[in-house]
């Protein structure tokens, strides 16, 4: 049996959208070999499918089918420590699980440019995907069915604190409400802080971040969905946050701080959060992944 870890990722990063994402030191597990029979289990309380209608399982399909060959049936363990509908690739980590793990067993035929493509091709977008393989900060653009990305390690100087509320935003819905076309100033706007973005994790540059998490391509419409959004926002940078953004679709709300504040940041955003009557949010502090999903035998 085979153990596929994959780590949470966030895409955006407030003004990169659907060509920004990175991998986060969160991870789901999944044990995986090939049977005759379809036999899907958790190791947690979460409700999965159990059926052919699985993700990992139905990605897992893409690849054999791909590779001339049949499925007849997976054994599967999953341990999901991502949230799902939560903003942080839950499904993205399913279908890199599965995809990954189906080319493992078949003796990897697939190269990892390849697995890359085909992770897009079924997620529709690689700002997910593409980090959760590759690890790091990735900017990543499709051209004509080919995923085109550059992975480069974030600055140790800067530390992630999730803000994960206690409902979820599925994609469809926060996608519906997006225009469908933008203003030339709102896309330039955009363009400049994303390429600020990249270079400013990448370097270090923390006074920057501020800015380049601006966005007027999708939070300012997605604000609606998410209760208590501008009071989490207002909070964060009260408490220091050197930039706070939208992961993903919502609802997650994640502030990049600095390594040497996180202790303060985590003593008071508790309990900041409790005197303005916001429940049920958990807060995490995570790392930048560096490595992506990682395979090994069991």
């Amino acid at each position: 049996m085979i153990r596929i870890q994959i780590p949470a990722t966030s895409a955006n990063l407030g003004s990169g959208f659907d060509s920004l994402g990175i991998a986060l030191t969160m991870y789901n597990q999944v044990w995986m070999e090939e049977s005759d029979t379809l036999d899907i289990s958790s190791k947690d309380d979460v409700k999965i499918p159990t059926d052919e209608n699985n993700l990992i399982f139905w990605a897992a399909r893409q690849v054999y089918e791909k590779c001339g060959r049949k499925l007849p049936g997976l054994k599967l363990i999953q341990q999901n420590d991502i949230p799902m509908a939560r903003g942080l690739g839950s499904s993205s980590a399913c279908i890199v699980a599965g995809i990954l793990g189906a080319n493992r067993l078949l003796g990897s035929p697939l190269s990892t440019t390849e697995l890359i493509n085909l992770a897009a091709e079924i997620e529709g977008h690689p700002d997910n995907t593409t980090p959760a393989i590759e690890g790091g900060l990735v900017a990543s653009a499709i051209e004509a069915g080919r995923v085109y990305s550059v992975s480069v390690p974030v600055s140790e100087k800067i530390r992630f604190a999730l803000f994960i509320p206690p409902f979820e935003l599925k994609t469809e819905k926060a996608r519906s409400v997006l225009p469908e076309t933008y203003a030339r100033a709102d896309a330039v706007y955009n363009l400049s802080r994303s390429a600020l973005m990249t270079a400013s994790l990448f370097s270090g540059k923390l006074e920057n971040l501020r800015v380049a998490v601006q966005d007027k391509i999708h939070q300012p419409y997605r604000s609606g969905l998410i209760d208590h959004l501008d009071s989490v926002f207002r909070l964060s940078y009260e408490l220091g946050s050197l930039g706070t953004y939208v992961s993903g679709a919502g609802p997650t709300i994640i502030s990049m701080i600095d390594v040497a504040d996180t202790d303060n940041f985590v003593k008071y955003a508790a309990s900041h959060l409790e005197e303005k009557g916001i429940t049920g949010w958990q807060i995490r502090i995570l790392n930048a992944d560096s490595k992506g999903a990682q395979i090994s035998i069991e």
